[in-house]
């Protein structure tokens, strides 16, 4: 049997009777009872009484795009952890991240802006930049282009549409500096999470001021035509 949360406005029916989905309500000791919209993909896996259970699938409409390629948040989360390792490696650990694809050159490319903090107190007396070394943050854009799928190493290896994906370090305080951005834009402080993709010029600016380093993938991605991808390339 099919349950519905008409009473805690879940859902409920239009004057066509159709139901239709409703912001969620939430219950607390400082802000009981007011209505707020989450911005996330989320699934009902069951009931609470009557209140629903959820499970986090993906925020809604984070999607980086060039070319056909179509690459969301769970997508970057899985490539970027595969860095892990080479940030360690300079004692650095991400704090923060968040992308956009920059268009504004031929072609276009991925660009992620991340806020590295050391992990040891005396990387802090020494220094973010000392601690960047190009090699390993140029390895690191590779590592996550490796880890895309197979459609974004296609456009970037063979069709050539997408060009180096791009880490740009932004130093310390810089998504303070984005969520005071996005708060003065009217986003609630309360529900305020870092956007892992922007697509706002003045947004982009905000992270662009804070730029201490800039580094691209000097490797192509690994890409094998399968199936009738396969076929058609042999053919041409």
């Amino acid at each position: 049997m099919k349950r519905t949360l008409v009473s805690s406005g879940f859902i409920r029916k239009n004057m066509k009777g159709h139901w239709l989905p409703v912001d969620l309500v939430r219950s607390g000791v400082y802000s009981p009872g007011f209505r707020y919209r989450v911005g996330d993909i989320l699934k009902v896996t069951g009931f609470y009484n009557a209140a629903p259970q959820f499970k986090f699938i993906r925020r809604r409409n984070v999607v980086l795009s060039i070319d056909t390629d179509k690459t969301t948040e769970e997508d970057l989360l899985h490539a970027i952890s595969a860095t892990k390792p080479l940030l360690s490696s300079l004692s650095l650990l991400l704090s923060d991240f968040t992308s956009f694809p920059d268009t504004s050159s031929v072609p276009g490319h991925y660009v992620l802006f991340w806020e590295l903090i050391p992990a040891t107190s005396t990387g802090t007396c020494r220094g973010l930049d000392v601690l960047l070394d190009q090699a390993v943050l140029e390895e690191c854009c590779a590592v996550v282009e490796s880890c895309l799928d197979s459609i974004y190493r296609r456009c970037r290896s063979r069709d050539k549409s997408i060009g180096p994906l791009e880490v740009r370090v932004v130093g310390n305080g810089a998504f303070d500096a984005l969520m005071d951005f996005c708060v003065s834009r009217g986003s609630s402080v309360n529900q305020y999470k870092t956007p892992r993709c922007i697509n706002s010029g003045d947004a982009v600016a905000v992270l662009e001021e804070r730029v201490v380093g800039r580094f691209s993938s000097q490797k192509m991605p690994h890409w094998e035509p399968f199936g009738v991808e396969e076929k058609v390339v042999q053919r041409s």
